[in-house]
Formats: C-alpha cells, sequence, structure tokens
C-alpha cells in the first residue's frame, strides 16, 4: 500500500451521510453495521509506532429499504481527551511507550507503580464492538471497555471488568450462544492472588437501561485455569466455544509478567514483553460449559501462534475445533508502521525470511479416552478428517492437525452455523504484505476456492450477512469495505453474493481509511430482518 495511506489520520463523518448505490442492495437487508480499528496516528508533533496503537475510529452503515447511510466518530475515550488537550501521545499503547518526566517526581510515580505490579493500561479500545446483554462496547483486550451508543457512537460511559470480575484483561472475541448468552476469557495477574485464566458469562437478559445498570453486574464465572508458568501466562486473541465445550489452546506466546511490571524503567514497550518459545509444547484445554469442570485428558500439540479460531462444533464423540495458525510470532513485527512504509518491493525483501504464512487447520480431540487405549494409538474415529490424536505413554494425547487452507486470515462465517457443524468460512488472503488485497470463501468439503480482487484496491474483512429463512449456508451476502491507492477511485462498500462471490452493489461516497487485516471488526444489529454478525 502506498507509503500516504499509511499512519495517516482519519477523519470523522458525526452525522449520516448517503452512499451512492450502484447495483442493487437486497430489500431484506436492513440494520447497522459497526466496524472499529485505529484512525489517528498522530497528535500534534508526536506519532504512533505500531498499527496498532492509533486512537480507535468507529464506523457505521445503516442499511434501510435499499439505501445506506455512513457516520464515523473517534472514540471519546479518556485517552483521547488526555491526547488531544495535551496536543500530543501522553498515554503509552502497545507499542509506543510514554515515559515519566524525571522531573516530576518520578520516584513517588515508580513506588506506586511497583506496588500495583501490573500498569494500568490505555482504554483506547480499537479492536472491535462487542456485546453483554443489550449493551455495546469499544473493546481491546485490557481491562477498560467504552460502552457506545451504536446508532450515534457517543460514548455512553466508561467501564472496567475489575469492578465486576477479577481480570486485568480479556479477549474482544467472546462467543454468543443461541439463546444470546455472551461467554469471554480473561486474564487474573498477581494483584489478584493465584494468577489463573478465567472463563466467564455474562447473561442475555442482564442489561437493566431504565436503571442504568451494566450487564457486567451479572457476570458468572464459568471456570477458572491456572497458569502453566506463573510468570509467564500464554497470550490469547480468541477461543472456541461448542455446544456443550469452551476451548481454549494455551500457546508459548507468552507475556513476560516481570517485564511488564518493568517496562516503563527500562524504556521499553509492552509488545516486547511478548516472547515466542518455539522449544515449547501447546496445551489444548476443553471446559464443560455446564460444570465449569476441565477435561482431565491432557491434549497437547505442537509450538505454534494462534490469534483468530474459526469455528468449533462436536461431531460423533469428538471435539473438533479450526483455527488459523503461525510458526512464530513475527507477524506483531510486520506491523510497525515503519515497517509497513516500506515500498512492496522492500518489504518482501525485507520480510520474506521471517515471513510465517497463516495456516488454517482442524483439531480433533476424541472423548472419552479410555486409559488402557495401547500406546501409540490415533483415537480419532473420524472419516472426513486426517487430524490425529495419538496416545503417549503417559496417557496425554499428542494431537496432529490437518491443513485445510494457507493463506487466509481474519475468519468469519455464518453465525448461525457457529459451534455446529460447518462447511464454509470468509477470509483476508494474506501473502507477500500485510496489506490484503483479495477477500476470499473456502469450501471445507471440497477444498474449493473463490476470490475478489481488484487492482489497487484493499478490502477489509468479508461479513457474512445470512437471508431471511436461509436453508443453505452460504445462502446470503458478503459486506466489505474497500479503499484504493488510485485517486480516481474513491472508498466504497462491497456487497457480494455469498455462494458465487459475483458483485452485487457497490456504496460509494464513504470517508473510509485503510483497513488492517487484524483490527476491522463488525457487528449488524437487524430491525426488521432480525440478525446478527458476533465475533470471531
Amino acid at each position: 500500500m502506498s507509503q500516504f495511506l499509511i499512519g495517516k489520520n482519519g477523519t470523522e463523518s458525526p452525522e449520516p451521510v448517503k452512499a451512492e448505490v450502484t447495483g442493487c442492495v437486497p430489500e431484506w437487508l436492513q440494520g447497522t453495521l459497526l466496524r472499529n480499528g485505529p484512525g489517528l496516528f498522530k497528535v500534534g508533533d508526536t506519532e504512533y509506532n505500531h498499527w496498532f496503537d492509533g486512537m480507535a475510529l468507529i464506523h457505521s452503515f445503516t442499511f434501510k429499504d435499499g439505501e445506506v447511510y455512513y457516520r464515523s466518530k473517534f472514540l471519546r475515550s479518556d485517552t483521547f481527551k488526555k491526547n488531544t488537550q495535551a496536543n500530543k501521545i501522553v498515554v503509552s499503547e502497545f507499542g509506543t511507550m510514554i515515559y515519566p518526566d524525571p522531573c516530576k517526581n518520578i520516584f513517588s510515580k515508580a513506588f506506586s507503580y511497583l506496588l500495583a505490579a501490573i500498569p494500568d493500561f490505555t482504554d483506547n479500545n480499537l479492536i472491535n464492538i462487542i456485546r453483554y446483554g443489550e449493551d455495546y462496547y469499544a473493546s481491546s483486550e485490557v481491562n477498560y471497555m467504552n460502552q457506545i451508543d451504536p446508532i450515534t457512537l457517543d460514548v455512553i460511559g466508561k467501564m472496567n471488568y475489575r469492578n465486576h470480575i477479577a481480570l486485568n484483561l480479556a479477549t474482544a472475541h467472546p462467543h454468543y450462544d443461541d439463546e444470546g448468552n455472551t461467554y469471554n476469557m480473561g486474564t487474573a495477574l498477581m494483584r489478584f492472588g493465584m494468577p489463573n485464566y478465567v472463563i466467564f458469562k455474562v447473561p442475555v437478559n442482564a442489561s437493566d437501561k431504565e436503571h442504568k445498570k451494566p450487564a457486567l453486574r451479572k457476570v458468572k464465572q464459568v471456570c477458572n485455569i491456572p497458569f502453566r508458568s506463573t510468570l509467564f501466562p500464554s497470550y490469547f486473541h480468541s477461543f472456541g466455544m461448542t455446544e456443550n465445550y469452551i476451548i481454549f489452546v494455551e500457546q508459548p506466546f507468552k507475556l513476560d509478567i516481570l517485564r511488564l511490571a518493568t517496562a516503563i524503567f527500562r524504556r521499553v514497550n509492552w509488545a516486547s514483553c511478548l516472547k515466542y518459545d518455539k522449544e515449547d509444547i501447546t496445551l489444548i484445554h476443553l471446559v464443560d460449559k455446564k460444570t465449569g469442570k476441565a477435561v482431565s485428558t491432557k491434549f497437547y500439540t505442537d509450538a505454534l501462534v494462534v490469534f483468530h479460531h474459526i469455528n468449533a462444533f462436536e461431531d460423533d464423540g469428538h471435539v473438533v475445533f479450526d483455527m488459523v495458525t503461525y510458526k512464530d510470532s513475527n507477524l506483531y513485527e510486520m506491523f510497525y508502521l515503519a515497517n509497513m512504509r516500506k515500498e512492496t518491493h522492500e518489504f518482501i525483501e525485507t520480510n520474506k525470511v521471517n515471513f510465517s504464512p497463516p495456516i488454517c487447520q482442524r483439531f480433533v480431540l476424541p472423548l472419552p479416552v479410555a486409559k488402557d487405549t495401547p500406546n501409540g494409538t490415533n483415537l480419532v474415529r473420524l472419516k472426513d478428517t486426517t487430524a490425529k490424536a495419538v496416545m503417549q505413554r503417559d496417557g496425554s494425547l499428542y494431537c496432529l492437525p490437518e491443513t485445510i487452507f494457507e493463506g487466509l486470515e481474519l475468519p468469519g462465517m455464518n453465525y448461525k452455523f457457529n459451534g455446529k457443524k460447518y462447511r464454509y468460512f470468509y477470509g483476508s488472503r494474506v501473502e507477500w504484505t500485510p496489506h490484503p488485497n483479495k477477500i476470499g470463501k473456502v469450501d471445507i468439503v471440497t477444498r474449493k476456492y473463490i476470490e475478489w480482487t481488484e487492482e489497487d484496491c484493499y478490502p477489509s474483512e468479508p461479513v457474512f450477512v445470512a437471508s431471511p429463512g436461509a436453508v443453505e449456508e452460504d445462502d446470503g451476502v458478503i459486506l466489505s469495505s474497500v479503499v484504493s491507492l488510485n485517486p480516481k477511485i474513491s472508498p466504497f462498500m462491497l456487497v457480494l453474493n455469498a455462494k458465487t462471490f459475483e458483485l452485487r452493489s457497490v456504496l460509494r461516497g464513504l470517508r473510509l481509511n485503510p483497513p488492517h487485516p487484524l483490527m476491522t471488526a463488525f457487528r449488524i444489529c437487524g430491525r426488521r430482518q432480525s440478525f446478527k454478525i458476533m465475533s470471531r
């Protein structure tokens, strides 16, 4: 992508703007699509170092009776207010650390900081829009969220997980069951006693708008999972869920707690506190949603890095889950702005040696496991997969995945099939650049792949919306916002036939910012046709 687009500040469109429609928007497509991502990279004379640091800009696309209206607003977080009032970056982010002025009582600040052990994080919630009860929140991966009005995009109030459940970190990719309950995971660090991973649930009826009480007040803890290593918890961006189980992958991509607690004194950023141990194993935890108890069998696989789960389901005594894996953690390094601003040929030359393509893989966990199973036995009995789970001498199962597809990230699907056996998923094509210029569809059964691409155009991750009363899994449309390097091509939104990827309509007259494969997230809140697109 051209250098002038990388790290350029976005602009707001706080009032609805009617899009110019070419083609036909399905009349049944009614609702509002929300997108969250980085939009402000420079404040005064200061600039962020990493794409994941930019201040959040929320976009909405409202579909009504064949017409589409667009608006956008910067998230008015405390971080946004502090930075803009100071006219410089004063709050630290993932890859940009702000150090204290040594002339301003640094010893008092240092003492307070060490007592807290874990730093107070930013509330620049730029990853996703998530739902608890009927409340919508701009979210990232820390303890703070900002509740927003999904229509006006205004901030209603700042929310702290810690006021309701003992968490320092939480994912921005929860799951929603068929009843509308929300399941999520977080990490409780040293400040809250014994460190552990926490699975929790917020009931669908938890909101009380009349008395302005937050849905999180009814949060219920499902399970605690102890860290394998007290000072090196696993980083996780998402998790899997079936009808009866939660799947948590404890990967050897770890957070160094001591480095995190002392980062500001060593003058390093928080990103440097994440380390990948390629010599370690990856543990797979399976937790019963109803009892909160973990399955006693130890499941493990080779070292890997995972950000996004695709889907999971139960099939004839097995738990099957698909996710996008990497052989290392170099992905984060690619998205420092200095790296992204390189011309394509220079970027390829710099990164091709260390480039680890995303691989969509299927893992299968057999249940139950007989203790007297001979060593070396593959316990996977399913006929439609080559994945294996091999019995080891200590009673553990070594899991060997099946590769479904290579080179697709930001997976999405028909969410009605979340936690159920499914056939199709969609995503952004990832090749030799951090700027995806293709979106695609994978048929897991036939392994056929189709895609949409256009010269000089960069589409955001595809979002599937099912047709009313759809019977077939891929009966619906794909939505994707697109920006272009060509100044003659204004930003637009695609509406594709999800079956064929043929163009149905193009929406122009939008003021969009460059999308990015790890930072775009969408939500549809339907009215006439009641549909919702949930997080991966």
